[in-house]
This record gives structure tokens, sequence and C-alpha cells, in this order.
């Protein structure tokens, strides 16, 4: 089995050195890594991060504001770096109209992606599965009115009252990379196994359904990497 880790489980070092964070989560054993952010490295420099430490780019998160700026630039930069998965790790949910502008700017940007070999994703967190001022649940409106990736993030799903597993299984079809994680019931996160998310019987599900398996880990505590190894040595004694 292989597994990745999203850069933001590392970000106190990322800013500043995305180069040594890439060499230590190698080190780890992680083979696959999901950026958030490049910190003014060119797509080039990061592509040689990537061959120099045999790492391969499973995804991005990448928000609105740079899915909206210019797209032949956005385009090319993913392509040098062999990212074939664009995620959006969250948008304005508050009202209605901000979940009817989010439906509307992903189904004009999946295909415009789709036609460059790149996939269109959303990343939830809690708020999703709660009812937003207009009562409106957007994480339903997204799965009925959009066929975008679902990125799942298992320990958020769970704090927000939904079942990971059940909603890995439902949602096979359009789930490729879920994010494994772990934390309390009340939203503080914790490195995997540590916490009272049902981790195990997610990574189970995942393992069965062929799902690729992305660490996120939430609070650097004592720092990120000693999280990202506590969270891959949990991995690999699921195996």
């Amino acid at each position: 089995m292989e597994y990745g880790l999203q850069m933001y489980s590392v970000r106190d070092i990322t800013p500043t050195d995305l180069d040594g964070a890439l060499k230590q989560v190698a080190e780890i054993g992680y083979k696959y890594v999901e950026f958030a952010g490049f910190f003014g490295h060119s797509a080039e420099d990061v592509k040689a991060m990537l061959d120099k430490y045999g790492l391969i780019c499973s995804g991005t998160h990448t928000g609105l504001a740079d899915l909206k700026g210019d797209f032949d630039e956005l385009i090319a930069y993913h392509k040098t770096i062999g990212n074939k998965n664009i995620i959006i790790p969250g948008a304005p949910i508050a009202t209605k109209a901000d979940v009817d502008a989010l439906i509307d700017f992903v189904n004009e940007m999946q295909p415009k992606l789709a036609n460059e070999g790149i996939t269109l994703g959303f990343h939830n967190h809690h708020r999703e599965f709660l009812p937003n001022q207009d009562g409106i649940i957007t994480y339903d409106e997204l799965e009925k009115r959009t066929t975008i990736n679902l990125q799942i993030d298992t320990y958020w799903a769970f704090v927000g009252g939904r079942d990971p597993i059940e909603m890995m299984e439902r949602l096979k079809d359009r789930v490729k990379i879920i994010h494994i994680k772990d934390g309390s019931k009340d939203g503080k996160g914790k490195p995997l196994g540590l916490g009272e998310a049902p981790a195990d019987k997610v990574y189970k599900k995942a393992k069965e359904l062929g799902m690729l398996m992305v660490v996120e880990s939430e609070t650097c505590d004592p720092d990120g990497m000693t999280e990202a190894d506590i969270c891959f040595k949990f991995l690999k004694a699921q195996e």
C-alpha cells in the first residue's frame, strides 16, 4: 500500500522550506503528496523536488480565486507538476445564493478542466453537512446538482454527523481520494489512532474500494512532521 500526505499537515515547515518538507515526507514513507499552495515556487522547481524525492502529486487544494484566475497559467502549472486532480478546499456557503453560485461555477469549470485531462473535486469540512442560514445542506446539493469528484474528508464528515463509511460506499463512483484523519467529535484534530473517529474502519473501506488514502493532520502538535510520522505508522499497522 502507498499513502499520501496533504502538505497542510506540515504547514509549520512548507512556507519557508518546501524542499526540506518534501524530503522528510518521503523519508517517512509517503509516496503521494497533495499540495496546499506552492509558496512562490515555479512549477519546474516543484516538479524537480518531486522527482528528487520520488514523490507523486496526487492532487492540489486550489481555491476559488485561483480557479477564477488565468486558466491557461493554471493548466500549465498543474500539467508541469504532473497533477490530474484539482480539489476545491472550501467555499462560501452561508446562503442559498452562495451555494447556487458554487454549483454554477463547478458545473462550468468541470468540463473545461476535463478537456485538459484534469478532474475537479470538492473537499468537505463539517459545515457542508449542517443547514446554512437559508436551511440548505450544501453537501446534499453538491451530490444532487453536480457530478464532480468528492474528496471525502472522513473526519469532518464524522464531526458533521455523517457516517463516512456509508458515504464512501454510496458515493464510491465519485470518490477517488479520501482524507483519512482523526480527532474528537467536537472538532479537535488528532493524529490517526488517537481520536474518536472510525479511522480503522475508514482504512478498511478505502482499501476495499481502491481509494487513495491521503493523511491530513490538523494540529502540528508538537509539530507537523511528528504528526505525519505517527499517522504513517498507524496506516502501516492496519495492513
